[in-house]
C-alpha cells in the first residue's frame, strides 16, 4: 500500500481532504492520517469528521489539523506478532502502525488482514502430479485453475491475509510457469523466491536449500491444498504449548461394516456393532522451529514425516491443530472435481 495515498499534511484544507478521500481505493474505509511538518502522525480524519465540521461552519478552507481526531487508536511498531483481535474487540477497522518517532510505518485493514504472523513460508510445488494426467501433462498441478485462479494462488492469497510477506516456492516440474505467473511477488505486495530442486528432495528437503530464514519459525505447506486453515491458531498453539512443531490435522473416519470384539485372550468381553473410528491425520501444513531445519543435511532426501519421527524420538514436542473449516487435498481427478464444485458455492 502506498502510504502517501492515505496521509495528508496538517495544513491542508478540508477541501483537500475531501478530494483525497475520493481517491482512496486500496483500503475498505475512507480515512486519512494527518501528519505534521516532521511527518509525525497527529490524528486521523474521516468523511464523518468532515461532515460534522461542515455542519458547524461550512468552511472548506479550514485546516485538517483543526478537525482531525487526535486520540486515534494506533499500534507502535515492533516488527513482531500483533494481536489484532484486541483491536477488533474495540471495533477498529483501520489500524495505523507508527514507528517509535511517530511516523507511519504501515496500515492494517482489519476487514482484509487476519493476522500479522512473524513467519516465512515455503510452499512445496515441484511434484509431477501424475494422477491428474492428462491435465498435468502441460500444466503443473499447482497451476490448475480453481474458481478463476490457480490452486496455489488461493494458498498464497490466504498466507498474505495472515501477514506473511516472504514466500519460497519449491519447484521442479514445469516450474517456469509458476515463475512467469507470480514473478517476484511484488504485484501482490510480497517477496517470492523460487527454490529449484535438481533432484527430488522429499516433502522437506528443499527447506535446506534456503540460504537463511529470517524468522524463528517457518511455515511449510503443500501447494495442492484448498483449505480454510487458520494459520494464526496454529502459530499461537505452537507458542502456547512451547512446542517444536505444530501440524494441521483433518479428521479421517473409518467405518467398520462388522461387529468388533473386545477380547481377553479368546474370550469376548464386549463388542460394538459396525463402529466408526475417527482419527486425526496429517493435513500437509506445518509450522516448525528453524532449529529443526538446521539439523537437516543439504541436498539429502528428507520427508517432513522423517523430521517428525526424529523429533518425537528425540523427546521433542509435536502438537496438532485440527482444521475446523474445509480441507481438500487435490491429488486425483475426483478431488479436483470436488474442489471445483465446492468453490462454486463460496464465490
Amino acid at each position: 500500500m502506498d502510504l502517501n495515498q492515505i496521509t495528508i499534511q496538517s495544513k491542508s484544507t478540508v477541501l483537500d481532504a475531501l478530494n483525497k478521500l475520493n481517491q482512496i481505493r486500496q483500503i475498505s474505509r475512507l480515512i486519512l492520517f494527518v501528519k505534521d511538518e516532521e511527518n509525525k502522525i497527529i490524528g486521523s480524519i474521516t468523511d464523518g469528521d468532515i461532515r460534522r465540521s461542515l455542519s458547524l461552519d461550512q468552511d472548506l478552507n479550514k485546516s485538517v489539523e483543526e478537525i482531525c481526531y487526535k486520540n486515534f487508536i494506533h499500534h507502535i511498531e515492533n516488527n513482531g506478532f500483533i494481536d489484532l483481535s484486541a483491536y477488533r474487540d474495540k471495533n477498529i477497522k483501520i489500524l495505523p502502525v507508527l514507528n517509535i518517532n511517530g511516523t507511519l510505518s504501515r496500515v492494517f485493514d482489519l476487514d482484509i488482514i487476519k493476522s500479522t504472523l512473524p513467519l516465512e513460508c515455503m510452499i512445496m510445488a515441484g511434484g509431477r502430479g501424475k494422477r491428474l494426467s492428462p491435465l498435468t501433462d502441460t500444466i503443473p498441478k499447482p497451476m490448475l485453475p480453481l474458481g478463476g485462479k490457480p490452486i496455489i494462488e488461493h494458498n498464497i492469497d490466504r498466507l498474505i491475509s495472515y501477514g506473511i510477506k516472504k514466500i519460497y516456492i519449491s519447484v521442479k516440474y514445469l516450474g517456469e510457469q509458476l515463475e512467469n505467473y507470480f514473478g517476484d511477488g511484488s504485484s501482490k505486495g510480497i517477496s517470492i523466491e523460487y527454490i529449484w530442486e535438481d533432484e527430488p528432495l522429499g516433502t522437506a528437503g528443499a527447506l535446506k536449500l534456503v540460504d537463511k530464514f529470517n524468522t524463528d519459525h517457518v511455515l511449510l505447506m503443500n501447494s495442492d491444498l484448498f483449505t480454510s486453515v487458520n494459520f494464526e491458531e496454529m502459530y499461537l498453539l505452537l507458542l502456547q504449548e512451547k512446542a517444536d512443531m505444530v501440524v494441521a490435522s483433518t479428521e479421517y473416519k473409518v467405518d467398520v461394516p462388522y461387529a468388533v470384539f473386545e477380547t481377553d485372550d479368546n474370550i469376548v468381553t464386549d463388542f460394538k456393532e459396525k463402529p466408526s473410528y475417527i482419527y486425526q491425520s496429517n493435513a500437509g501444513i506445518y509450522i516448525l522451529k528453524k532449529s529443526l531445519i538446521d539439523q537437516m543435511t543439504k541436498n539429502e532426501y528428507c520427508d517432513i514425516t522423517d523430521v517428525m519421527e526424529k523429533l518425537v524420538a528425540d523427546g521433542g514436542k509435536l502438537v496438532f491443530d485440527p482444521i475446523l473449516g474445509f480441507w481438500i487435498d487435490i491429488g486425483k481427478p475426483s478431488d479436483y472435481k470436488q474442489a471445483q464444485e465446492f468453490i462454486k458455492h463460496k464465490l
